[in-house]
């Protein structure tokens, strides 16, 4: 069975992103990162979490036609299987999957119309376990 094995990133729409941006990296510490996004990295063990935290534009179209005020990416261990488990519960799945040199990505659409991204890196970080390794 696929699973969902971390959180990829953090998406929601902003009357202004830069304001946005700058807000959280005044109140909240969050460094501004380039004009679209910045990416928290945390070392876990042997390997490297990347979340992208990211304010869009209001009318973005990379949330779908739900106008949902947020999207979350969720990191797989299998994005073929996790969109035919999907499928198979009769989710609403799209059909395209997109792949870069970082991995392939694909969405689909919760029971409240919630659009959300599936992720599967290259190099997917190995998944959470009750009993991490404990260091030397």
């Amino acid at each position: 069975m696929a699973k969902v094995i971390g959180i990829g990133g953090v998406f929601f729409r902003s009357k202004d992103p830069a304001a946005a941006r700058a807000w959280y990296q005044q109140h909240l510490g969050i460094p501004p990162g380039d004009d679209v996004m910045f990416i928290w990295r945390e070392k876990d063990h042997d390997r490297e979490q990347r979340t992208v935290w990211a304010p869009f534009e209001q009318n973005t179209d990379y949330f779908g036609p739900s106008g949902s005020g947020h999207m979350i990416n969720y990191i797989v261990d299998d994005l073929d299987g996790m969109l035919a488990q999907l499928r198979a519960a009769g989710a609403q799945v799209e059909d395209k999957v997109e792949e870069y040199f970082f991995g392939r990505f694909g969405w689909a659409t919760d029971p409240e119309g919630v659009r959300f991204e599936l992720w599967e890196p290259i190099n997917p970080p190995a998944a959470p376990t009750d009993n991490p390794p404990s260091d030397p």
